[in-house]
């Protein structure tokens, strides 16, 4: 133990001084010295993305992964029914043809865009597209992935024979 410091003598940051819980200097035994504590700011571990709006839209996008998650394991076990036959995927559908389920789904696709959306919106942050010294310019990399999206949904609903 340092001298000074014997057991029941700590010292620490968050008793007594002017400041609790921050890092201080304190008098031990005619010694200043400091706290082997570095100041750790508290967080809330339920409410930390509150705080800012891009800490809100970070959680935001990971929630969705949540229902994204369900709608890949409920296309699963339709393309396990339709592998068992046309009776076993008929009985599928009709499980799955209720209000309710058109609702969950609804709210499935909503959250589908939302996750894209933003997804889209963060790639020329994490993809940044050097062109000489500079770099291209945020909005084209979006506008790129907008419009790849959109062709591939017009080619899906095509061959689907929607359009």
């Amino acid at each position: 133990m340092p001298q000074g410091r014997g057991p029941g003598r700590r010292v620490a940051a968050s008793q007594g001084g002017q400041h609790p819980g921050l890092v201080q200097g304190t008098l031990v035994a005619g010694r200043y010295e400091m706290s082997r504590r570095p100041f750790v700011r508290p967080v809330s571990r339920t409410r930390w993305y509150f705080k800012h709006p891009r800490y809100l839209r970070y959680m935001s996008r990971e929630v969705t992964c949540v229902f994204i998650g369900a709608f890949t394991l409920l296309l699963l076990c339709a393309v396990e029914r339709l592998s068992e036959g046309q009776a076993a995927y008929e009985s599928f559908l009709a499980a799955i043809g209720g209000p309710w389920s058109a609702l969950g789904l609804s709210i499935v696709l909503i959250f589908v865009v939302h996750n894209a959306i933003s997804w889209f919106n963060v790639t020329p942050k994490a993809l940044p597209v050097q062109i000489g010294e500079g770099f291209l310019p945020g909005r084209f990399i979006v506008a790129a992935h907008y419009a790849v999206w959109i062709l591939i949904s017009l080619a899906v609903l095509f061959f689907a024979g929607v359009l």
